[in-house]
C-alpha cells in the first residue's frame, strides 16, 4: 500500500508540475516559440510605451500611454498631451486626433499620412506586438539552419522588476543592398514585404522625403534584414516583449520598452470612444 501511495503521490506530482510549468526547460527555440503563442493570445493590452529612436542622426526618446484591442483592432493613444484614436472600419480609416494645442479642434489624419509619420519611426498600424511577431518569424525562416547562431538566449534576467527571458538575436551579415523599385511600389510596400523598418530605409535614401515619394526605376539601398542586433526581454509570465533594442551599422536605431504592462485587462467599450469621460476630443 505504502508503495502504491509513493507512486500515486508522484504521478501527481509530475501532473501538477506539467500542468503549471508548461516550459520545463528553455533554450532559444523554445523562448520565441513560446513568444510567438504568446503574442498570439493576447487580446487586449494597456501600458506605457518608452521609446527612444534615431530620427535625423540623433536619439529622440518620450512616453506614450496606450490601450489595444488585437480584433477588430482598436487603439487609443495619449502622447505629450495629444490624443489619438483610430477604430479598424471607422473614420474612412483615419485617426482622429486631438492635438491638445493649436488649431484647438480634432483632426481627421491618415496614418500613414505626413503629419502622423513625421519623425517617428512607426504608424499607429503597429502597435502593439503583432507587427514584431512577423518581424521575428520572418527573421527565424531567413536564417534556416543557422537558427542558433543567430538566437542566443542569454538565460533568465530582471525588467523593470518584472521576470524576464532575455534573448540576443545576430545577423552578422547585415548589409546594404541595391533594390531597384517596381511599378507601384512604395517604401512601405517594399519594407512590408521584406519585414524590414520604412524608416530605415528613408533615412538611408537622403533624397527621398515621404514614404511615397518615389518612383518606378529608381535604386534605393535597402538593408538585408531588420536589424544588424537586436537585444529582447520577455516576459516570463506572458512571454511577450517587456523591451527590444534594435541595432544597425551605426548603433542604436531604436528602442521599446513596455511599461506597467497588462495583458488582457477589461478595457471597456467606451474607452476607445471620443465620449469617454478621461478624454478631451
Amino acid at each position: 500500500m505504502k508503495r502504491i501511495l509513493c507512486i500515486t503521490i508522484a504521478g501527481l506530482t509530475a501532473f501538477f508540475s506539467f500542468s503549471f510549468c508548461p516550459v520545463a526547460t528553455m533554450d532559444s527555440r523554445e523562448l520565441i516559440t513560446q513568444l510567438m503563442k504568446g503574442i498570439e493570445s493576447v487580446s487586449t493590452l494597456k501600458y506605457d510605451l518608452r521609446v527612444s529612436e534615431r530620427v535625423d542622426g540623433q536619439l529622440k526618446s518620450f512616453t506614450s500611454h496606450i490601450k489595444l484591442q488585437r480584433i477588430p483592432r482598436r487603439v487609443y493613444i495619449f502622447i505629450k498631451g495629444v490624443e489619438v484614436l483610430w477604430i479598424q472600419g471607422k473614420n474612412n480609416g483615419d485617426a482622429l486626433v486631438n492635438p491638445g494645442s493649436f488649431p484647438y479642434i480634432n483632426l481627421n489624419l491618415s496614418p500613414y499620412g505626413s503629419i502622423m509619420t513625421n519623425g517617428q519611426h512607426h504608424t499607429i498600424y503597429e502597435v502593439g506586438f503583432d507587427y514584431f511577431k512577423d518581424v521575428i518569424e520572418y527573421s527565424v525562416k531567413q536564417t534556416g539552419d543557422k537558427f542558433d547562431q543567430c538566437f542566443l538566449y542569454e538565460g533568465e534576467a530582471k525588467f523593470e522588476g518584472r521576470d524576464a527571458y532575455k534573448i540576443t538575436i545576430l545577423n552578422n551579415d547585415f548589409a546594404w543592398l541595391k533594390y531597384r523599385v517596381k511599378k507601384g511600389e512604395t517604401i512601405i510596400t517594399i519594407a512590408r514585404a521584406l519585414r524590414l523598418s520604412e524608416y530605415m530605409i528613408k533615412e538611408r535614401n537622403k533624397g527621398i522625403k515621404g514614404y511615397n515619394d518615389i518612383k518606378e526605376g529608381v535604386e534605393l539601398l535597402i538593408p538585408s534584414t531588420y536589424a544588424k542586433m537586436t537585444i529582447m526581454y520577455v516576459d516570463k509570465q506572458y512571454f511577450v516583449p517587456l523591451s527590444t533594442r534594435v541595432y544597425d551599422d551605426l548603433g542604436l536605431f531604436e528602442s521599446y520598452d513596455y511599461l506597467n504592462l497588462q495583458v488582457n485587462p477589461v478595457i471597456p467599450d467606451v474607452e476607445f470612444s471620443k465620449k469617454y469621460k478621461d478624454y478631451h476630443f
